[in-house]
């Protein structure tokens, strides 16, 4: 929670303040051993049920580049990846999320992974030989919130495309950007998220304060991984960037053309959240891919958090328009460490979908409206647009 009295108003309609640490009623416990020194999201491995069909989609479709494959697992990367793979799609019974995967800066923070999460009594595994072609000394957790995580250093190095314009496409994917995870608490989510080292770029409140969503990162970006509050643990999407609006509008284009259409969920559109340019998609397991461009530096020691009113229906979308139900409702299952899906947890205190369904009509623009020039927008009366 955040006082807003310490927070400046600015005059495009959210707060800015400095980063502080995150309250909560059931929190991580802080470990004593330092957490290990994350350089960025690196890959996540996707479990698929028809390994043929997500080839089409992420190779044929959006334009990934294969790395290496064989008839249980395709390991893909984008085009300015130089390590082995940014995304892997395994074969299996159920779709789901094997693991978030972040390289760190040294071999020696393998070592503080197992010490950081041991203390915590998480379950921790390591395997000098790498869990994934291409990868080496690895570990994997399954964190205090319940998710599947990868700590790795060492990987085999591969060609950088950005320089072999022949294969480029229209809607090229250059970088894996973040993920972003659904948990039912998103305050002890971020607390445990900023023990590990991840910054708050920007979070979304409510006047007293409860934390909806926040963004945080490693690298100098908006974010590495955002929570956001749902039934969880669950993944709400991955994302790849492009370098340009037009190379999202050429994936749509595509789409149309190739009468699969349908696989636009939301978008393309501008976030005011992050500020940037998106397109969600959803593959043929239904795991949500988003599209992603021009967010901005955060990489200051200073960089001011940014704060959203939840009832701002222009956080998640710059131009007001809807956000679907499904965004808010539906996610990707995460398997624990013997490959089980985890159990769902139900989030049981105030939920954002509950205060409004994003740019939904029921919330402001002008934040001198409110609930005296739009009757629909008082809270309960109204919800995914029909009356209680």
């Amino acid at each position: 929670m955040t006082n807003r009295d310490d927070m400046t108003l600015t005059s495009s309609g959210f707060y800015v303040s400095q980063e502080a640490p995150i309250e909560t009623d059931n929190p991580v416990p802080t470990p004593s051993a330092p957490a290990p020194d994350i350089l960025r999201c690196a890959y996540m491995e996707l479990v698929v049920t028809d390994l043929a069909a997500s080839r089409e989609f992420y190779v044929d479709v959006l334009g990934l580049y294969v790395t290496e494959e064989d008839d249980e697992a395709i390991y893909l990367r984008s085009t300015e990846e130089f390590i082995h793979h940014n995304l892997v799609l395994r074969e299996g019974p159920i779709a789901a999320v094997a693991a978030f995967s972040y390289r760190v800066r040294t071999p020696e923070d393998l070592d503080r992974a197992v010490a950081f999460y041991e203390e915590l009594g998480c379950r921790v595994e390591r395997r000098a030989e790498g869990f994934t072609k291409g990868i080496g000394d690895s570990v994997r957790v399954t964190d205090p919130l319940g998710f599947p995580y990868e700590f790795f250093h060492q990987t085999e190095h591969v060609e950088r495309l950005a320089w072999r314009y022949d294969l480029h496409k229209p809607g090229e994917l250059v970088r894996l950007d973040h993920f972003n995870q659904v948990s039912p608490d998103v305050p002890r989510a971020v607390k445990f998220m900023q023990d590990l080292g991840f910054r708050v770029t920007e979070d979304i409140q409510d006047d007293e304060g409860t934390v909806y969503a926040a963004w945080m990162r490693r690298k100098p970006t908006v974010h590495d991984t955002a929570m956001t509050g749902g039934d969880g643990p669950r993944m709400h999407h991955v994302a790849f960037a492009t370098h340009e609006k037009h190379n999202i509008l050429a994936i749509c284009d595509k789409l149309g053309a190739l009468r699969r259409s349908d696989a636009i969920e939301r978008g393309p559109g501008r976030h005011g959240v992050s500020n940037a340019f998106y397109l969600y998609l959803r593959d043929p397991d239904g795991h949500r891919v988003e599209i992603y461009t021009q967010d901005y530096y955060t990489g200051d020691p200073d960089n001011p958090v940014i704060t959203w009113d939840v009832h701002d229906n222009q956080r998640r979308d710059w131009w007001g328009n809807p956000v679907v139900p499904s965004w808010y409702t539906e996610a990707s299952l995460v398997l624990d460490l013997d490959g089980n899906p985890q159990p769902v947890v139900a989030r049981t205190d105030s939920s954002e979908m509950a205060v409004t369904i994003g740019a939904d009509g029921f919330s402001y623009t002008r934040r001198d409206e409110g609930a005296e020039s739009m009757p629909e927008y008082k809270q309960g009366e109204y919800k995914l647009g029909h009356q209680l």
